[in-house]
This record gives structure tokens, sequence and C-alpha cells, in this order.
């Protein structure tokens, strides 16, 4: 669509902007240093580099600095358990220490430049790491780890202390996982379960435990990584590191503040490439959680508008708690693709199916009525006077003989049905018995989702310890609510990645003819005149009503007669924001002796007011559309971002509005749209015409044009109202207000 906005850049023009712009060199991408063919517009990179962390992980050689072996010193447990970490995946393990011959009877050396031999990792027990960082890119040590705190989440004097390590990180070629990190890469992971397993991401290790413990449920993890203050290793590494993994079957992420939001977005595009899921909690919702989340990893936390926006975006399934995170992961990782979305939820007590029915419907999850045919087939089993039509009433006793299992396997032989929900609010055995063990065995002959609902608050009933927990096939839970979201979020997952495709491989990569024209426009720290603004849209091809600027009366009247009455008169300056609060507007003006008038009561506002003016705009006056808001704003994160909702006096009051992360094809900006809770006002109502909503989506992909290629150079742009005419007709910016850096 934006075919006229394309234009060309040399290969060597495109490195000079680059190295003009104090861009740093790229970072390799697939392995192998970025070329400029992997560079868009604003020459960041389309690709996520994939760091080889397998050293990390599974080290031949580790090196102990600050090794202890003496009584009641920190280091001497957490050396202990180094020493069996490193036993078990087959590492040998140096103790590094200046004053000790040996370490739990291993011999040591004084220092990082007597390490015998080459050296995957290096753990460093030691208050300051710096020091010891410079050594190791002499001894050509892969991977260190720092635990010491006192970094960036400490304030400015520690923000510095941890650039200085990541800077001496850079330089000797060292990757850095912490500081401020800890153990948890080494916890013991069990090798005895089988299937896809979870890689783990935490920047609070404490908060990865109940996705840990999962493996006590029968759930495998492979991954462990605790990112701490990201002074160099980063939670977007590890992404793109495990969606490469073949034993990944989910990755989940406890995030307190991201480090770099393009590196986060180009890590979840590769895991949506391989169709590989990112389960997130990231912190930061409230102003609250944003101030502590800060003072822990002195990251920033970004506008959560935005960053939830990003994920979605990007396919991350945002989540709120640590128990979604673990139940949701757990699915993810385990489920097979869906064969169907339809959700059947059968139980026991007609109460309990109507109330997860609605739970359900309200989150989002489709339930078909089944047809006339399945109801009657299960009306073999089940009585008459129960409702089978979805939710399914089997009425309790059926579930205690085999008419149980037919009844499941008639449901989930149903072409509609994708998802089984079984709530058990509580045990009663026999019954409760027969059915879990009926459910596990219908779940192993067939691809469609099995779920259970353990409703027990006690949890050591054999049906649920051994029978439930003992199947690799039936996603179990223990609340209603963590089950549906989950549900939800494979459906979601598999529907997203059946029609991804990456915005990346279609970011522009050349600079536009408009980047040109609109870059002579710019006027760095300043805000633009309306007049000025409107012709930076016009470069990039956005329509705007004929207008003309004056500085006379006599002027004015001439412009009129040119436009075409009615005119709109507006004042034009630079310092000018909010026209219509100050009565620097006059619209509806049909005759020349109203527009001679309206050119002096406008000057003699701007004069009293001490506004200077560039002149008076006389323009078209466009009506009868939908007024819509269409914006560029900078985020500390991410960087520019596209917004797009209700415009005129609603933007402020309803905050009707949804946004995106350039770069973004058609269908997200169309995505947008749906997101919008005033979207009906687009499809016409009481009487009006349908919008022209494609013109809407031309504009929101032109404004995002201009975003990726004057990011660095417009700080704002404010379309406002975008008026979105009849279908057929186009869209008219009738406002614009621009800031530039």
């Amino acid at each position: 669509m934006l075919g006229s906005t394309h234009g060309t850049l040399t290969t060597d023009s495109r490195r000079a902007r680059v190295i003009a712009c104090g861009e740093p060199p790229a970072p390799a991408v697939h392995g192998r240093p970025a070329d400029v063919d992997d560079l868009d517009v604003g020459g960041r990179p389309l690709y996520a580099a994939v760091p080889d962390l397998d050293r990390l992980f599974r080290p031949e050689s580790v090196a102990v600095v600050g090794a202890s072996d003496a009584d009641g010193r920190p280091n001497t447990g957490i050396t202990r358990q180094l020493l069996a970490w490193a036993e078990r995946v087959g590492a040998r393990l140096h103790p590094v220490h200046p004053t000790r011959a040996s370490v739990f009877g291993i011999p040591c050396v004084p220092s990082v430049a007597e390490l015998p031999g080459q050296v995957d990792l290096a753990v460093l027990l030691v208050a300051d790491p710096l020091p010891v960082v410079e050594e190791l890119a002499e001894a050509k040590v892969r991977f260190a780890v720092a635990f010491a705190s006192g970094f960036a989440e400490t304030g400015a004097a520690g923000a510095a202390a941890q650039a200085r390590l990541a800077d001496a990180a850079a330089r000797s070629g060292v990757r850095l996982l912490g500081p401020n990190t800890n153990l948890n890469a080494f916890e013991h992971f069990r090798d005895d379960l089988e299937g896809p397993a979870i890689a783990l991401i935490t920047q609070s290790g404490h908060q990865g435990r109940p996705v840990f413990a999962l493996q006590e449920l029968g759930i495998r993890l492979s991954h462990w990584a605790p990112t701490g203050n990201e002074a160099d290793l980063e939670s977007a590494d590890f992404i793109s590191y495990f969606a490469e993994r073949p034993e990944v079957g989910a990755i989940a992420c406890y995030v307190e503040g991201l480090k770099d939001g393009r590196s986060f977005l180009l890590a979840a595009d590769r895991a949506a490439r391989r169709g590989v899921p990112v389960v997130a909690v990231k912190v930061g919702r409230t102003e609250t959680g944003a101030r502590t989340a800060a003072s822990h990893t002195g990251k920033l936390t970004g506008s959560d508008a935005v960053v939830d926006a990003a994920m979605r975006q990007f396919g991350v399934i945002r989540v709120d708690g640590l128990d979604e995170l673990q139940d949701t992961a757990a699915l993810l990782a385990r489920a097979r693709a869906p064969l169907a979305d339809g959700v059947v939820v059968c139980s026991i007590s007609g109460g309990t199916g109507a109330h997860v029915a609605d739970l359900a419907t309200r989150a989002g999850l489709r339930l078909p009525v089944l047809s006339e045919a399945k109801q009657a087939e299960l009306h073999q089993w089940i009585p008459e006077y129960l409702s089978v039509a979805n939710p399914v009433d089997n009425g309790g006793h059926p579930v205690g003989d085999e008419r149980g299992r037919k009844i499941i396997d008639a449901i989930l032989d149903d072409p509609a049905v994708g998802v089984l929900i079984c709530p058990v609010t509580g045990p009663f055995p026999p019954l409760s018995d027969r059915l879990v063990q009926d459910l596990v065995d219908a779940a192993e002959r067939t691809d469609k989702l099995v779920c259970v609902v353990w409703g027990s608050p006690v949890g050591t009933e054999p049906a649920y310890r051994e029978v439930l927990l003992g199947s690799s096939r039936v996603a179990t839970f223990r609340t209603v609510g963590n089950c549906l979201a989950a549900v939800r979020a494979h459906l979601d997952h598999h529907r997203f990645v059946r029609a991804y495709r990456s915005p990346f491989d279609e970011a522009p990569r050349t600079v536009s003819p408009s980047f040109r024209k609109a870059r002579a426009l710019m006027r760095p720290g300043e805000q633009l005149s309306e007049h000025a603004a409107k012709q930076l849209l016009r470069a990039y091809g956005i329509r705007v009503p004929r207008e003309q600027l004056v500085t006379s009366a006599a002027a004015a009247v001439r412009a009129a007669g040119l436009v075409g009455y009615p005119v709109v008169m507006k004042a034009s300056g630079a310092r000018i924001a909010h026209k219509t609060e100050l009565g620097l507007v006059k619209i509806g003006l049909t005759s020349a002796s109203q527009v001679r008038d309206a050119y002096r009561e406008l000057t003699e506002i701007a004069r009293y007011e001490d506004v200077p003016l560039d002149g008076v705009l006389v323009c078209q006056m466009v009506e009868r559309g939908v007024e819509m808001v269409v914006g560029v704003t900078h985020d500390d994160l991410f960087g520019p971002t596209v917004t797009v909702g209700l415009g005129g006096v609603l933007v402020e009051v309803l905050r009707d509005t949804a946004v995106r992360v350039p770069p973004f094809g058609e269908d997200q900006a169309r995505t947008m749209l749906t997101e919008l809770r005033g979207r009906a006002l687009l499809d016409g109502v009481r009487g009006r015409p349908p919008a022209d909503v494609d013109a809407l989506v031309e504009v929101v992909l032109r404004v995002q044009r201009m975003a990726l290629e004057l990011g660095g150079e417009l700080a704002e742009l404010d379309i406002n109202p975008l008026l979105v005419l009849p279908q057929g007709q186009g869209a008219v910016a009738l406002d614009a207000l621009a800031v530039c850096r």
C-alpha cells in the first residue's frame, strides 16, 4: 500500500547514514555479523542475534573465583552447590583463591591468569567483579556470572559502576550474566522427565520457584536463566537462544524491566517464527509496580500500554500472576496444536457446568451448541431431562460405570470440539476416581486437549496425585480461572502462529523520497506550526484540506474565494498547541465580510495572548465524517510508537486508543481498529454511512513510515482530527501538531 513512498538508497549512503546517526555497529545476525541488508531505515537490526550459550549451561570447565570451604562463609555453600552441579553436567571445576592451596580437596590457583587450559565459565564470588572481568579476557574465558549486588538497583552511582562493568565485558569479549544474579542456573534439573520442556527466565530468582516446582508435578524444565541486572546478557538473548532449542516447548519469563525494547521484540519475533510460545509476567502495570520494579532492577519499565500492545503484536502471552505463568506455560509446552477451537464443558453438576460455561464465554472461549445428532447420542447414557447442549450435565451416576467413558469419547469425537474441560469440584470416590481414570485413558487416544480442574483444596487424593498428575496427556489445574486463561492462550497462540508474518521481513530498508522532503521541514527542538505540520503530512502523501496561509485580511478574502466557501480560519504559529481553547478557530464562514472580521479577530486575540503567528490559515471546510486521531510518540523502551483512536474532543475524554510499535503491516493496522471500543462508529451508526476504513488504514501505515524514517527527529505527531469520510471518499487531516526532537 505504500509503494508510492518507497525510494532507493545505496549501500554506501545507508552506511553513511548509520554512522552519521551515531548508531553502534550492528550485532551479529543468525550467528554472523549483520550486513547492511539486515538493517532498517534507521540503521537498526531486523533480525535477532542468537548467542551461542551452550557452554554457559553445559560448560566443560568452570572456574570459581573466590571459592571457599571455610566454615561459616557464604561462599562455602555456593562453592559446594557448584561442585555438585559441575559433577552433574560433567564439567571440571577449578577453584580460584589467592591464599588457599585447595578447596574441598581440589587444587586451587591464586588468580585467573594461572587457570590450567581453556575455561568456559567463570563464577565470580567477589564483591567487585570489574577487575576480574578484565582478567578473564586474557584467559579467553567465554562466560562469567557475577553475583555481586550494589549496581544499577541502588541508584546513579551503582548504575555508573554497572556501566563500567558492561564496558569491560564488551571489551573483553566475555558474555556476562548479572550482576545481582543468583544460583538458579545451577539448580538440579530432573533428567527422568520426558516431553517438551519449559525454559525459564527470571530477573528476580525467587519468582521462578513456582515454575521450577512443576518438576514435582511431572513437567520437565530444561534451563533457568536468572538475568539479574542484565549488564550484558539480557532476557532477549535467552528468548532467542531457547527458541532454537529443540527440547523447549515453551518459554516462561518473569520480567521486571526490559533492557532494550527493540531487542525484546526481535527475540519475540524469532520465537514466533519458530512457533515457540513465550509466556511472561511483566511487572509495572501500575505506577506503584513500575516504581518498585525500577528500584529493584534499575531499568526502565516503559509505558505499560505500549509494553502490552508490543507483546500482543509479537505473540507474547502476558499473564498477571506466577500461578498463571506456571499453568499457562505448562499447557503450552505440552499440548498439541488444536484441531478445532470449540470448547465443551462436561460436569457431574448442572450448576457447576453452567458456572464454568459462563466464565469460559467471558474469557473469550467459543462454546458451540452440540448438534442434535450428538445430543441424541449423549442421551443414550445421560437422562433425557439433563441438558447436553453444552455444557454437558452427565448427572453424576453415569461416570461411575462404563457410560462415563462413552460420554467422554462421544464428545471428543465431535469434529467441532477441540477442547474438553471437566471441572471436578471435589473428590467423591469412587465416582471421581473412575471419572479421572476415564479422562486419562481417553486423552491417550485423542489428539484433542483434555483439561481437568481438580477443585479439592487438599490435593493429596490418589485420583489427583497419582492418576491426573501421572498423565502427560491431561492438563490438570487447581482453579477454573487458570484453566480457562491457559486454554484461551493455547488457542490464541496457535491461531497467531498460523497467521504470523514477521513485520521485520517487510520493514523498509531504504528511505523514501518523502523522507528527504520531510526532513527539510524539521526544526530541531521546536514545535512546528499547523501549516508546517501539514506540509509534513503532505510529504508522506496524507491528504489535508485545500488551504492557504495568509498575512492580511485582503489576502484572506482572496484565499477564501480560491478555497471555496464555506471556510474555516485558524491562527497558525509554532507556539500554538490548543487553538480552540484560545478562540483561535472560526468555522462556517460564508462571506467576504465574515472572513475579514475573522482575520482581524484572530490576529487581535493572538496579540492579546502574546502568541506569535506565521499567518492565518484559510481552509476548506470538510464535514460528514468520523473524527479519529492518529499519532506518533516516543517511548523510552521501544522508540517511535503509532497510536490510533477516536479523535476530536473524545480523545481526552474516552481515551479510546490502540498502539503499535513499528514495523507492522496492514493486518496489524486493521487489528488496531478492532481494539477500539468505538469501532462501531466506523461501521456506520444511526443511519450514517460506513466510513472509509481502507483510507484510515492507509493513513496509519503512512504515519508508521514517517515514524520509522523520522524516529530520531520526530518527538511527537498528533493528527487530530483526522476526518474519515464515507466509504470510498478517503480521509482528511483537518489539524496536525508536530514536535521535533
